[in-house]
């Protein structure tokens, strides 16, 4: 039986592919890497391995059905779980990688420091030309947060936002499940009722078909008019429409998106030029970091070690749930 590995990336250094080498050695497994310009090198390996590591819907639609597992090097496999015709195999094991909590937070907590301190009105003051300082600004310290979503990116933000001197902290998650990163965890049930009294929300949710539109043009209308709202999860999850007419119509503070439905953002879409919002092009966790690197090939060596030893994976995916 083969006990190759094909690996497709384009973000490991040497020190990675020696990290996986040896991982691979011990656990009787024969890596072979390529990058991002060797497609058709990578897809005729494919066609003899067991196990691909790699972010590529197109490689993976090349695979034979004697493929065992698909390990995605980013976070959202949502295109994995909608279609299941990208899996020769249908019990073709499917993980990812939650290794962008740290990264993400960073992002959210610049933006969340933008908006508060209201740097997009500045921006506008000191583009005209215009000297204008006295514009009141608010801080994370003694601020209550809500952040839609509970898994490694919200609890990344939520120790981040607590060790600034957040007041109070907020989770929703599908199961209500308390953890310590957060002041309280209620179900995502609770949603309608927590968003009037919400200052910040962050949206840290996975791409589902419960979670599109979750924050919809209704439940923007419950959040306070000196509300912000930052979205690092998905693009589906908010009514971007709904949200561009409610910021231009001062019915909330500003927004913050690195994620947007489509991506690339249409140049004709009215987020361009809506009141007081941050746009990034979905750069917040991507592999841009070193940290973020390491850990990701870290987990794939562990969950190799997993693998061998037949135990679970650690980032296994639940193809029916999405995440």
């Amino acid at each position: 039986m083969s006990r190759d590995i094909c690996v497709y990336l384009e973000f490991l250094t040497e020190g990675h592919k020696a990290q996986i080498r040896e991982t691979a050695r011990r656990t009787g497994f024969v890596p072979h890497f390529f990058t991002l310009d060797q497609f058709e090198e990578a897809k005729a390996c494919l066609q003899h391995c067991k196990v691909l590591y790699a972010h590529s819907a197109d490689l993976l639609r090349t695979a034979p059905a004697s493929l065992r597992w698909y390990c995605c090097s980013f976070a959202g496999v949502d295109l994995y779980c909608k279609d299941p015709a990208l899996f020769a195999n249908p019990d073709c094991l499917l993980t990812n990688s939650n290794v962008y909590g740290v990264t993400i937070a960073e992002h959210v907590v610049m933006v969340t420091l933008m908006l508060l301190r209201r740097m997009p009105e500045y921006a506008v003051i000191m583009g005209q030309r215009s000297w204008s300082n006295q514009l009141p600004v608010r801080s994370i310290r003694d601020n209550e947060f809500t952040i839609l979503g509970t898994g490694d990116i919200g609890r990344n933000v939520a120790e981040r936002l607590r060790g600034m001197g957040a007041a109070k902290i907020t989770g929703l998650s599908r199961s209500g499940r308390p953890h310590p990163a957060f002041d309280e965890v209620r179900p995502i049930s609770d949603l309608d009722d927590v968003l009037p009294r919400t200052k910040i929300l962050v949206m840290a949710l996975p791409s589902t078909p419960d979670t599109i539109h979750i924050l919809n043009r209704e439940r923007i209308a419950l959040l306070p008019a000196d509300a912000y709202v930052i979205n690092v999860g998905r693009g589906t999850a908010l009514d971007q429409t709904a949200l561009a007419e409610a910021l231009n119509g001062g019915k909330l503070a500003g927004a913050a998106l690195d994620v947007m439905d489509p991506e690339p953002l249409p140049k004709d879409d009215p987020l361009w030029d809506a009141r007081n919002i941050i746009l990034t092009p979905h750069v917040s966790g991507n592999m841009t970091l070193g940290y973020t690197c390491d850990e990701n090939v870290a987990r794939f060596c562990a969950d190799l070690e997993n693998y061998a030893a037949g135990r679970p994976l650690a980032g296994l995916v639940d193809r029916a749930l999405g995440y």
